[in-house]
Formats: structure tokens, C-alpha cells, sequence
């Protein structure tokens, strides 16, 4: 699927990919959501299904922790407080901390809510507020760093999903 570069591709872009994702996260087997046997977001790590959920929670839950700040006034501290962008596979370690003690099925279902509301923060804006103003470091759109942490990674973990089910047998 191409960038989008636009309110509507955005919405359809995260749509298409979390409706993909999110049905075949569901279909995995509740026995096996906590082995480590997907590559991890670290190199040399390795993680669960679980986890790989976490991580998508964490990187939602914090792309409406920036839209809520910038909402309030307030200053945003890309990506998250005490990590810098190089720093993402220490992040993910964190976000898979953060829910660990979160069962399969909550770490879904607060997934979904969280896209929802993703949804509903894009659908509250205009194209302009979108796309036609930097947001961040005076290049970055606000569209285009939502996509970055939402339908991108979307994608990229129904792929890796995908081929660990493939390999599994699920």
C-alpha cells in the first residue's frame, strides 16, 4: 500500500491493516501467545505474540499520548520520555514490560480500543491539520507521524505474524 498523503488514504490505510492484523492475532491459539519465538524488535531478541501485541499497544497508546499533549498545549518528547528514536528496540522492551501483566485477550481488546480512538483523533481533524503543516521538527506531519507508528508498524507485524503462523502451523 502506497504513503498516505492524505485524511482518507490514512484512515483506510490504518483500517485495512489493523482489520488484517487484528484477525489474525485473534486466531492465534491461547497456548502459544507466550512463547519466544518471534523475532524480536531488539536485534538478537527474541519475543511472544504477546509481546508483539504489547509493542503495538505501547506505540497506539503513546501516539495518542502525543495527540493529547499537543491538544492540551503542552510540549511532546519524541518518542517518549528518556528514549530517542535510535533507542526504539529499548523502547519496545519497556512496552513489553509495561504489559506483561496484561492478559492475551485485555492486551487485544485495549488495542482496539486504542485504534478506535486513533480513528476518532483522525476523524476530528481536518487535511490541513493532517498533512499541510509540519508537526514535528518542522518536517514531519501530523498524518504522516501517526502513519509511522500505526498503519506502518500494522503491517509490518502482520508479516512477521503471518510467517511465524506459517511456519507454526496455526
Amino acid at each position: 500500500m502506497a504513503v498516505p498523503q492524505n485524511k482518507d488514504e490514512l484512515l483506510k490505510a490504518i483500517n485495512e491493516n489493523f482489520g488484517k492484523l487484528i484477525k489474525d492475532l485473534r486466531a492465534i491459539p491461547l497456548a502459544i501467545v507466550d512463547e519466544c519465538s518471534l523475532e524480536g524488535h531488539a536485534k538478537g531478541t527474541m519475543m511472544s505474540v504477546a509481546n508483539l501485541a504489547a509493542y503495538l499497544l505501547g506505540w497506539n497508546e503513546l501516539v495518542l499520548k502525543w495527540l493529547d499533549r499537543y491538544a492540551a498545549g503542552e510540549p511532546i518528547d519524541f518518542p517518549e520520555s528518556g528514549f530517542k528514536w535510535n533507542e526504539l528496540g529499548r523502547l519496545a522492551q519497556k512496552f513489553y514490560r509495561d504489559y506483561e501483566a496484561i492478559s492475551y485477550s485485555q492486551l487485544l481488546d485495549r488495542l482496539e480500543t486504542a485504534n478506535r480512538r486513533i480513528i476518532a483523533e483522525i476523524e476530528a481533524r481536518n487535511n490541513d491539520d493532517l498533512y499541510e503543516r509540519p508537526w514535528y521538527e518542522g518536517k514531519w506531519t501530523m498524518g504522516r507521524m501517526i502513519q509511522f507508528n500505526t498503519s506502518s508498524p500494522y503491517a509490518n507485524a502482520r508479516g512477521r505474524l503471518r510467517k511465524w503462523m506459517k511456519a507454526r502451523g496455526v
